[in-house]
């Protein structure tokens, strides 16, 4: 496809096929007339600024829309995968928002779908634009530094409980519930509010951050071989079911990844949250030599004993990386070459399947004594010392992992090539690869 000069871009759509035709046919016609009068309000600043701005309530209208050559899908996560294959079906190029997937199938599907239908699917992990990292994580690689020991994310972010209630919460009138909810479960609305909180239940819900940034590091170009996780939800007595602290080990070989997040800040100290080798956020790439520490913003180069020997500051120009990230997509549709795109389907699959182990994991975990955990985990001194370092910030905030214990999750064994899990405990995790549909929003079977 040659695309044009000023090329025509949308958020939301349609397609013509019979699929899309029927889910449009289920509409309160009050649901539209507020949803049309707050449509109407948000088009006004455009409108005043002689800017013409043409606004849907449905994406598949956009969809429709064959003057439309690509889309920017920026929706709730349960949203990402029937939005990006609709698009690819009515012809579309997709940038679709971090994380790629609600679950394992779906983002197959997704991958599947921009083959099928050749489109240019970028995935919104902007950090992949990064000159820095790039040349960072080669140098690595390359063993300047000896061989990676390990690669270790870090996502160490304060957020509030989202409170709790004894009874449904009202939708605004001004949203489509039915198609709010869309490939999710329609059911009642049981928290303070529909937006933001919907990010810490599961059946919307999850998310990939800096894992990314770490598979990129160690160069691997398959989901992980092994997963195991501990963390909970604490502190806050709230109608949140996601742990707001987790550790999570995706065992790669010959160097696994580690993920720690930590949502909790109670204590009043400068550090209440902790650091790990002077970071708050961001990842650690540690070699036999030494190792990195930073992001796309800069970071160093550390001997083994931590001094720091090289400053590496960030390079990416006045446009920032997300622009970058999107003048690459842009490329990637003149060129029509998808190893252009610098975070391609495949990509953004690999790296949300690392979210989905963990967290399948544990789903499936029990509470268990900090004893327990530390004896399972033995063996593995990397995890075992982000364990300790977890009860460390859990206690300055007013956790005690003895009173209120972790959940310990299984080490699920996956088969890459087959996308299932084998093994103990295969068969509770494989109910977790791919959710229930509610139809008519169910993402169709392509691979």
């Amino acid at each position: 496809m040659e695309l044009p000069p000023s090329a025509a871009w949308a958020a939301g759509g349609t397609n013509s096929s019979p699929q899309y035709r029927n889910s449009l046919k289920r509409r309160s016609p009050r649901s539209a007339t507020w949803t049309r009068a707050h449509l109407d309000r948000e088009v006004q600043p455009f409108k005043k600024r002689g800017e013409t701005v043409v606004a849907h309530r449905d994406l598949r209208r956009v969809f429709d829309d064959k003057s439309i050559d690509a889309v920017v899908i920026a929706l709730p996560n349960h949203w990402h995968a029937l939005a990006t294959v609709w698009a690819c079906q009515a012809g579309k190029d997709v940038y679709v928002e971090k994380p790629f997937s609600y679950d394992l199938w779906e983002g197959r599907q997704m991958v599947a779908a921009a083959r099928k239908y050749g489109r240019m699917v970028q995935v919104g992990t902007q950090n992949r634009s990064s000159g820095l990292l790039r040349r960072t994580f080669e140098y690595l690689r390359g063993g300047e530094f000896g061989p990676i020991r390990f690669a270790h994310c870090l996502v160490y972010r304060a957020r509030d409980g989202i409170g709790n209630v004894t009874a449904p919460t009202p939708v605004p009138p001004t949203v489509d519930y039915d198609l709010w909810c869309g490939p999710a479960p329609k059911g009642p609305l049981m928290r303070k509010q529909l937006h933001y909180g919907w990010h810490w239940f599961w059946e919307t819900g999850n998310g990939i951050h800096v894992m990314d940034l770490c598979r990129w590091a160690l160069g691997q170009n398959q989901a992980p071989p092994r997963a195991m996780s501990i963390g909970g939800r604490f502190a806050f007595n709230d109608c949140g079911e996601t742990a707001n602290t987790h550790i999570a080990l995706l065992d790669y070989q010959p160097a696994p990844m580690i993920c720690e997040v930590r949502n909790v800040r109670l204590g009043k100290g400068p550090d209440a949250m902790g650091k790990f080798r002077g970071r708050s956020g961001g990842l650690i790439i540690d070699c036999a030599g030494g190792y990195f520490a930073g992001a796309s913003s800069g970071g160093s180069l550390f001997d083994k004993e931590g001094k720091k020997i090289k400053e590496l500051p960030a390079d990416d120009g006045s446009r920032g990386l997300g622009g970058s990230h999107l003048s690459n997509f842009t490329a990637a549709m003149r060129s029509r070459k998808g190893s252009d795109l610098a975070a391609e389907a495949l990509d953004g699959h690999l790296s949300a399947a690392c979210c989905h182990l963990p967290n399948i994991s544990h789903r499936l975990g029990q509470q268990t004594s900090p004893e327990a955990i530390r004896e399972r985990i033995r063996s593995r001194p990397e995890l075992l010392d982000a364990f300790e370092r977890c009860g460390e910030y859990l206690r300055e905030n007013g956790v005690e992992l003895g009173t209120t214990p972790a959940v310990l999750g299984p080490w699920v064994t996956f088969d890459p090539k087959q996308e299932r899990f084998v093994g103990d405990f295969a068969d509770q995790a494989n109910k977790l690869v791919q959710r229930e549909y509610r139809p008519p929003f169910a993402v169709p079977k392509i691979a």
